[in-house]
């Protein structure tokens, strides 16, 4: 039997498999039928089978084979008989410990994050486990709207309690990183010296690597730093810091890169502290620090986490990690809706002044194409968010006068945290000879259509019925549009008597280039 590694120091980093907590939830719901039986070979199969033809999982042979991947872009499933054509062909070099080679150590790259957020509990030959913060992520997920706040909490549970060095990873450092997190802004908080500010960027790193829960040392050392470089640095001065505090080897020094202390992880670590809801980046990104909404809720973890006990094996980890603190559900702290309104609206115009119209327009481009955004605030939300949040943007740019009201949800510093919810429209629009209502999308299957042009409708009537007598609207923005959504949109034309204008994002582009007010482009069609 091979020698277990021991435990070494080294940074935290988290799985970017799992960034968007819609797919953690999707991936949990694949592995549902499967919960309480014994896990084997024969399930793995069954659940990757699953996976792929909710096309979750996408082996390369699918973007090899136009016959397949032209369902990409259909509403349905892929067929039992495409799903064995794509595992056939898509051989898995992939080994993971404790794992056969292939398909079952690649399940195992799927669900290893959300074992360790306390979601699932699996080993080869034991029962499949589902926790109470799974099912409450799951139904979450199901719930029509999504219900975000509940999903934040679920969150917020996991990493609260999450420790680096938990059994399911091999790391000596010792600590939790959200309430260590939490621990450092407060004492910079509590600094008149600091003048109120949080944690920078690039101190983040530190807490990455920090190697125990001393938060007071923490502090003292971003104190020592700043007093000795403030805040102009460069990753190289903190990358040499973090190694001290990794005590790398030679051999670490070559393993631990330059862009994954200073870059990737930080990224990362910020995107993970952002989904529980409690946390706010300021000063264009610079830094993180509390969102004031939630001060409740971290008091709270301050209070009753900062001291906590290590479990030695997965199963108790486990047990603490997946089960529900019900005082982080009921602790709902009372906000003015005209504060988070305002909050909204200011950063919105701070974005339409500060940034020109080529930003936000290349902008749009990536967060519908493949590529990566390299602004430090945009990269971290995820792309149905910061859809909404740019589309709203580029409205207010090119139209004057046009009073722009978005429906995402935001932090204290009105930054977007999450989609609008249901009900409403995403992005409401009011001008003196009209209004209009904005919805966009990442779908561009059949089911842009189903999900999208219903709802569009009824909100677009709503609206009317309300105010009769002004011009009213609505636009759909995509990637790309369906031909069921223009038919459906031809439809609610004829049957309604109601104009919803469909737009790729290229053609949203160019039609606000084209038009000085949003009037005109009603006009144009």
């Amino acid at each position: 039997m091979p020698r277990e590694r021991s435990a070494e120091y080294k940074p935290l980093s988290f799985s970017t498999t799992m960034r968007n907590p819609s797919r953690i939830a999707d991936f949990l719901k694949c592995i549902v039928p499967f919960e309480g039986q014994i896990l084997t070979n024969d399930i793995i199969s069954n659940v990757a089978a699953r996976l792929i033809a909710k096309k979750l999982y996408q082996p390369m042979y699918i973007n090899r084979t136009p016959r397949l991947k032209a369902i990409l872009g259909e509403e349905r499933d892929f067929t039992e008989l495409e799903v064995n054509e794509i595992i056939q062909h898509s051989p898995q070099n992939h080994k993971e410990a404790g794992f056969d080679k292939g398909w079952p150590s690649r399940f195992d790259t799927w669900y290893k994050l959300p074992m360790e957020f306390g979601f699932i509990y699996y080993e080869m030959n034991s029962p499949i486990i589902i926790s109470t913060t799974g099912h409450m992520l799951i139904d979450a997920h199901n719930e029509n709207p999504i219900n975000d706040e509940k999903i934040k909490n679920v969150f917020l549970n996991s990493l609260m309690k999450y420790q680096t060095n938990n059994p399911f990873r091999k790391n000596a450092n010792d600590n939790s990183p959200l309430v260590l997190l939490l621990q450092v802004i407060k004492l910079l908080k509590d600094d008149p010296e600091e003048n109120d500010a949080g944690v920078f960027r690039s101190e983040l790193s530190l807490i990455i690597c920090w190697p125990n829960r001393d938060a007071q040392a923490l502090y003292e050392k971003i104190k020592e730093l700043r007093k000795q470089y403030g805040f102009t640095y460069g990753d190289e001065v903190i990358y040499e810091i973090c190694l001290e505090l990794l005590r790398a080897t030679d051999e670490q020094r070559n393993r631990f890169k330059i862009n994954q202390i200073t870059g990737e992880a930080v990224d990362e670590f910020i995107r993970k502290m952002r989904i529980t809801g409690i946390v706010s980046l300021r000063g264009n990104g610079r830094f993180i620090d509390f969102n004031s909404f939630e001060i409740e809720k971290i008091n709270y973890i301050l209070e009753n986490y900062v001291i906590y006990e290590n479990y030695s094996t997965k199963s108790e980890f486990f047990q603490y990690i997946g089960a529900i603190d019900t005082n982080i559900v009921t602790l709902a702290q009372p906000i003015d809706d005209a504060v988070v309104t305002d909050a909204r609206i200011a950063t919105l115009n701070r974005w339409a002044e500060e940034y020109t119209k080529e930003d936000i327009i290349n902008e749009l481009n990536v967060v519908c194409g493949h590529g990566e955004s390299r602004n430090p605030i945009l990269r971290i939300i995820d792309k149905p968010t910061r859809l909404e949040f740019l589309t709203s943007v580029a409205l207010k740019q090119h139209f004057v006068g046009l009073n722009v009201l978005p429906n995402y949800h935001v932090d204290d510093e009105g930054l977007p945290t999450f989609t609008a919810s249901g009900g409403v429209a995403d992005i409401e629009c009011y001008d003196t000879d009209c209004n209009s209502l904005v919805e966009v999308t990442l779908m561009c299957a059949r089911n842009q259509a189903t999900n999208e042009m219903p709802a569009i409708t009824r909100h677009l009537q709503e609206a009317i019925e309300q105010q009769p007598n002004i011009t009213m609207f609505s636009m759909l923005v995509a990637p790309s549009i369906h031909a069921d959504t223009k038919y459906m949109a031809a439809f609610s034309k004829h049957q309604y008597n109601v104009d919803i204008l469909t737009f790729t994002i290229i053609e949203f582009i160019n039609a606000i280039q084209a038009h000085d007010r949003v009037i005109e482009m009603l006009e144009g069609i």
